[in-house]
Order: C-alpha cells, then structure tokens, then sequence
C-alpha cells in the first residue's frame, strides 16, 4: 500500500473537491449527521433542498427531538427511504433525553444510535470532530475496490471485510475530515460507476483496475434476481368539498407511519363502503395504473377513485385518519405515489373552477 495515497487525494481535494456544499459550512455533528443521513443512497443534487428546508425547520437537535413525526415525514416526502427519517427522529429524542443533547465523539456511541452505521459514525467523527475514523460508503467502495483490484460484490462478508482493512489503512491521522471528503468527492464525480475519469484522477498511475482496462468490472456486481411483483388497488375517497381521505400506516414496515390511502390488493371499492359507512358510493372512476419500485419487489398500483358526495358518512379517529384538503395541504408525511395522485386530485379540483 503505497504511502502517499492519502496526500494524494488531499492535493486533489484541495483543488478540484467540493468545498461549498451547505452541511459544509458549519460542522456540528448535528448538521453532519443529518447530511450523512440524507446522503444514503441518494445524490448530493436531491439532497440539498431537503437538507436546506430540514435546517430551516429543526435547526438544532432539540427542534428535530421536540417536532411531531408528521412534521419530520412530511419534510422527508420525495426522499424516500422513510425509516431513515424515523430513525432520524428517534436518535434525536434519545440523545436529548439520555445524552443531555450531545452527540458522542466516538464510532462505538455514535453507532448505539437509531440507524447510525459503522460508515455514517465514522464520517461523523472525522467530519465534525476531526479525529480519525475511516468511512466506506458506496463511494468509497468503488474507489477502493478499482484501484486494488478487489474482486467480488461487496455486500458479501469477505470483500467488505477486506475493503474495510485497506480503509482503516489508508485513513490519515491528519486532515481526517478533508481526507473523508475528498474520498467521497472522488468516487461520486470522477470514480463514477459506469464512466470513470481516468485520465483526472490522482489515482491512475496505479490503479490496479485501470492497469487492467477493467475499470468497471470492479467493485463486482450485486447479483441479480427477478423482483417480484406485488399488486394493490389505493381508493381514493373524495368528499363532496374534493378532500381526500388518508389513514396513518402503522409504525413499521413499507411507507410506516406515513398517510395512505385505504388500500389492499383485492379492495373493491363498493363493498368496502358498504361495511365501512352502510352506502355504495356516489361513483366510481379507475385511473391507469402505474408501478411504483422499491429495492425488493415492485409494486403495481391501481388508483380507483371514489366519489362519497356531501354526505361521505367517514368519522376521523384522531391521529388515524384525516380528511386531506386538497387545496391546502396539511403539513404530514406522504409517500411518493400518494403524493402525486393527491397533486392529480388537486388539479382536478381546480379545474373545476
């Protein structure tokens, strides 16, 4: 392993690195942890409206621990990955309620907390602390795995074992945070999955996948499987003043504790009304159908639009259910294809007018 690799990559980092990102300028480990959060399996351009609306609104722990988990999921809408929002939720009320509202400075405290991995603590230490503490998020990973050649998928034990060790090797004792950064800065603008910039990278003169011409057979590939597909129909229940009816999903599981529609994969909609509210209703309209993936299987979905009238004969249990008015939403956490049909439904009413 070659002992200038981390000056390297800081030479680069100073001059080509991202330097203006805006978790970047004030590095609390709030702030950072937050970033480092968001930043899980989505791009820095996604990230940042998300993560400046999120300041805004929880600009300190305490705000974030303090705020209903509507509030929270409603912020996190479009992000996706909504347990990492949950998660992010309960960390803050544990370090306030049982750190006295201070992160710990270490990876070992850091990873006791809700949804805070070895690679997030570690970019946490070195990013807000300074102090040394290697990373390996997918960045990393690709970087690592090209210029050392390192076969195989990493999310098998052995190679992400291996790839770990070269971290923990590589990671400086000095300018820890800038060495973090630029690692991450590399891997997601030059080390780039399907097309590298060789030629740009401080890293070429011997990398052993470049040697190779094999860049892109490294890291290797998670391998495939069919997904399976799954199918539900969402009912979409609208009043005679064009609101909406939504009902929370529970805390766990797929969009957990989000607003959906009622939804199931054999729901039919006239019979559902009447063991729900003793009438068939008003009428009844089915929208094209559309699939919604996730990382595990994929989701057919079909919209069935249900007209209840003035009288929708639906009460709202508190905190359960909700009548969403369309034309002034309330701040709550959505998933993704609710909240598209619910724009859809919004611009039916206007059209109206």
């Amino acid at each position: 392993m070659p002992q200038d690799f981390a000056p390297r990559i800081l030479t680069w980092f100073d001059q080509h690195g991202r330097h203006d990102l805006p978790w970047q300028r004030d590095t609390s480990p709030y702030r950072v942890w937050v970033s480092e959060i968001m930043l899980q399996q989505t791009q820095v351009t996604t990230v940042i409206p998300f993560y400046q609306r999120f300041m805004a609104a929880f600009p300190g722990v305490a705000d974030l621990a303090a705020a209903p988990q509507d509030q929270v999921l409603h912020l996190w809408t479009g992000l996706g990955y909504y347990a990492r929002a949950r998660n992010l939720h309960q960390a803050a009320r544990q370090v306030c309620e049982q750190l006295g509202g201070e992160f710990p400075a270490d990876v070992e405290g850091l990873m006791a907390l809700p949804g805070i991995g070895r690679s997030t603590a570690g970019a946490i230490v070195s990013i807000a602390h300074g102090e040394r503490a290697a990373i390996l998020d997918g960045n990393v990973k690709r970087v690592l795995a090209r210029y050392h050649a390192v076969p195989g998928w990493p999310g098998t034990t052995a190679v992400h074992k291996t790839l770990w060790e070269i971290a923990e090797r590589y990671t400086p004792a000095e300018r820890c945070a800038d060495y973090t950064q630029g690692m991450m800065d590399l891997g997601a603008t030059l080390c780039t999955r399907s097309s590298p910039q060789c030629p740009r990278c401080p890293l070429a003169a011997d990398c052993a996948a470049h040697a190779m011409g094999r860049e892109t057979d490294f890291p290797g590939k998670k391998p495939k499987k069919t997904l399976p597909v799954r199918r539900t129909r969402f009912l979409m229940l609208r009043d005679g003043d064009g609101r909406a009816w939504l009902e929370k999903r529970p805390p766990q599981g797929i969009w957990g504790g989000l607003w959906c529609f009622p939804e199931g994969e054999d729901l039919d909609p006239t019979h559902w009304c009447l063991d729900t509210i003793g009438r068939a209703p008003d009428a009844i309209e089915t929208w094209p159908g559309f699939r919604h993936s996730f990382s595990h299987y994929h989701l057919d979905i079909e919209p069935i639009l249900v007209e209840l009238g003035n009288s929708p004969g639906l009460v709202m249990e508190a905190n359960r259910q909700l009548w969403y008015n369309v034309r002034q939403p309330p701040a709550i956490g959505l998933a993704a294809p609710i909240a598209g049909l619910l724009q859809q439904l919004a611009h039916q009413d206007l059209a109206k007018e």
